[in-house]
């Protein structure tokens, strides 16, 4: 099975998520916790981590948290692996302080996986 293509602009899920007072970002959350499994050829993230994430500000750390070790796997297949390995600090503090801006970041990294390969919708 491949990766799920679920790609948008970063802006607009950044303008989305404060538009919607989060509530885009739950629906954002969901897919992209298919996307971050597939790219970690594990079950990283569940649904219903995803969906609480949205909702409970710890919850929401630890969903980043577990995304920044997905995208280790993705920095692997695109060869940034020393550069994406260490953005899990970063992500589980602005997933405490402003979650639209730490989507706005995975989303343009698993943009950036599709554009290396090749993926168009």
């Amino acid at each position: 099975m491949g990766v799920p293509y679920f790609k948008n602009e970063p802006v607009m899920v950044l303008v989305l998520g404060l538009l919607t007072c989060g509530l885009y970002l739950i629906y954002w959350n969901m897919k992209m916790a298919t996307v971050l499994n597939a790219l970690a050829k594990r079950e990283l993230i569940s649904q219903p981590i995803a969906i609480v994430a949205g909702c409970c500000v710890p919850v929401n750390a630890y969903y980043y948290y577990l995304a920044a070790d997905a995208l280790a796997s993705l920095g692997a297949d695109i060869g940034k692996e020393q550069e994406l390995r260490g953005k899990g600090t970063m992500l589980l503090i602005l997933g405490l302080v402003v979650p639209a801006v730490a989507a706005m970041i995975v989303q343009g990294h698993v943009n950036e996986y599709y554009t290396a390969k090749g993926r168009t919708a």
